[in-house]
């Protein structure tokens, strides 16, 4: 199949849509990213690449990086896990107090954000340094050295996390933190904020392809039941609550991020990103839902 023709027509395709969407201006740092820029990139576990666009420039990939999180707090607690984290569609913006509220401090799933930061609570429980170990956690998927935080967005994030301060605050009166609030929140910020381009994402999620196993190293991050558990609620939760219209246009499994960013697995086959900054209503993007919408029909794959 010719997928490098195939990601060109889709960015001339998706093209009109870049100036549609809205870019995370909540987050200051992020306001100052130029809206119509477009990446692509596709990587089989072959090793093949095909990419097109601004696929090697560096994003902040926000809560994409929930998805290494649990990867990591699976490796770490096993099973444990889903006794302080439910797995279940929230139907509610990512950031909501309500549900939470109602269900007694115990998030719906691990990608809305109550739920990512009892992950980060788990992980300061366990690791002596989890703001490094996590960082060589990441580059070690990825098969690099130099992937980082990137300061200025944490701390533009930090300014205006109201939100996620009161869900700390919420969660610790059930006593589903653990550890200091302060803690919890300073490094869930820097987990969002890690930069990567789409190539580098891509790397990182072939591993998630490849049932998580490294497709160079060999190394196995998570075992066959816990690659099938992550995957189940990547489809089912990964995109805030349009989970289910991305699971019906699309068909992967993947995880969306407010900078824009998209990252996408056809287990056994591929790794796919896609990085879009203009957001829809629902906090993904809105050319990147489209070009993966478009990706997925032209090259009939999906896991259905």
């Amino acid at each position: 199949m010719d997928y490098q023709r195939i990601l060109e027509e889709i960015a001339d395709e998706v093209k009109p849509l870049l100036k549609n969407g809205v870019v995370a201006n909540y987050i200051p740092e992020l306001a100052k990213i130029q809206q119509d820029k477009f990446g692509m990139y596709l990587l089989t576990l072959d090793q093949e690449p095909y990419a097109v666009g601004d696929y090697d420039e560096k994003f902040s990939i926000q809560s994409i990086s929930k998805v290494f999180m649990l990867a990591m707090a699976v490796g770490k607690c096993k099973e444990k896990v889903y006794r302080r984290v439910d797995v279940e569609p929230s139907g509610d913006p990512f950031n909501s107090l309500v549900q939470l509220e109602y269900e007694e401090g115990i998030p719906r799933n691990p990608f809305i954000n109550s739920g990512a930061l009892v992950v980060t609570d788990m992980l300061i429980s366990n690791l002596s340094d989890p703001r490094g170990e996590f960082l060589e956690y990441v580059n070690k998927l990825t098969g690099q050295d130099d992937i980082r935080y990137n300061e200025k967005v944490a701390a533009s994030e930090k300014l205006l996390g109201f939100k996620n301060a009161a869900m700390v605050n919420l969660m610790k009166s059930y006593g589903n933190i653990h550890n200091d609030i302060e803690e919890v929140l300073d490094l869930y910020f820097d987990f969002c904020s890690i930069e990567m381009t789409c190539h580098e994402l891509a790397k990182a999620f072939r591993v998630f392809a490849n049932h998580g196993k490294g497709v160079i190293d060999s190394h196995r991050y998570l075992t066959k039941s816990q690659f099938k558990r992550i995957a189940a609620i990547m489809l089912t939760c990964g995109f805030y609550d349009e989970a289910g219209e991305f699971a019906f246009r699309v068909g992967l499994p993947g995880k969306s991020g407010v900078g824009g960013g998209i990252a996408a697995i056809l287990p056994n086959e591929y790794s796919i990103v896609v990085w879009s900054p203009g957001l829809n209503r629902k906090g993904n993007s809105l050319a990147g839902m489209k070009a993966l919408e478009l990706f997925t029909t032209k090259t009939t794959s999906s896991i259905f």
